[in-house]
């Protein structure tokens, strides 16, 4: 990385060098990031080395493609980056937040928010699939894995409904219902009218808790009884109802409710 500083004629005891040195990388990281030594850039760090051995406001900085300048001086995108972090806490926070959060940060345009938030959906969006284009479900952890990633950041209650043919495999899915943060409004009809045109043999159902709570709520159950009964008159079974909080599940027919 370039010597911001001009040479020094002061003593060289041994407090004026940790002074000197304290102060250098913040010279350093208003320098722009093109100007700095290739070793410390986090572009040809990856290169050189993968992406593990990144820090996380490199990464930012790496998403967020530049810096930008401020009154007080330029300001690089690892800079940014580590702002980001501060204000919300961790990268994980980071990528729960919408545009208009991102948007409120010092130097995060809507360009730079629409980047991140598209690359953390990318990433959600890998996390949920698979090798191979079947999912077969033998239990609950089947289906969270593939749906846990999409639904887990959500800020708004969703409820969905996953179709399977006679060997549980998922053969699609249908966005029944879209609530506020309280409660989603299920009928038992729009659940049940999408399985039948795809053919399903079968159902499960879930939704989300945006306050991260598992536990079902008195609504959970008493909707999934009556999606059960109706799935029933209609021919095609509910195998589960997945409550999906956070980075946990908590599955009904593992808790009995089925019936």
């Amino acid at each position: 990385m370039p010597n911001t500083s001009s040479p020094s004629n002061t003593s060289s005891s041994d407090d004026t060098s940790s002074d000197d040195h304290s102060e250098e990388p913040i010279a350093a990281y208003q320098a722009p990031i093109h100007a700095w030594d290739p070793s410390d850039q986090p572009r040809e760090k990856l290169m050189q080395g993968g992406p593990g051995g990144l820090s996380d406001a490199e990464i930012l900085a790496i998403l967020l493609g530049s810096g930008t300048r401020t009154s007080e001086g330029p300001v690089s995108a690892v800079q940014l980056g580590q702002t980001l972090l501060r204000t919300f806490g961790s990268l994980f926070d980071v990528s729960r937040r919408p545009l208009k959060e991102l948007v409120r940060v010092r130097g995060i345009g809507p360009a730079k928010a629409t980047r991140l938030m598209a690359a953390f959906e990318a990433g959600r969006r890998s996390a949920s699939q698979r090798s191979g284009d079947q999912v077969q479900v033998g239990c609950p952890n089947d289906v969270a894995a593939v749906y846990g990633p999409l639904m887990r950041d959500l800020k708004k209650e969703i409820f969905k409904v996953v179709h399977l043919n006679t060997a549980n495999i998922i053969i699609g899915d249908y966005t029944v219902s879209e609530g506020g943060l309280a409660s989603s409004i299920v009928e038992p009809r729009a659940v049940f009218e999408q399985a039948i045109l795809d053919n399903a043999a079968s159902v499960i159902c879930l939704h989300n808790h945006p306050s991260g709570n598992p536990e079902p709520s008195r609504q959970d159950i008493r909707i999934t009884r009556q999606l059960v009964e109706a799935g029933k008159l209609m021919g095609i079974p509910v195998h589960d109802h997945l409550i999906i909080a956070g980075e946990t599940h908590t599955s009904l027919a593992e808790r009995g409710v089925m019936g």
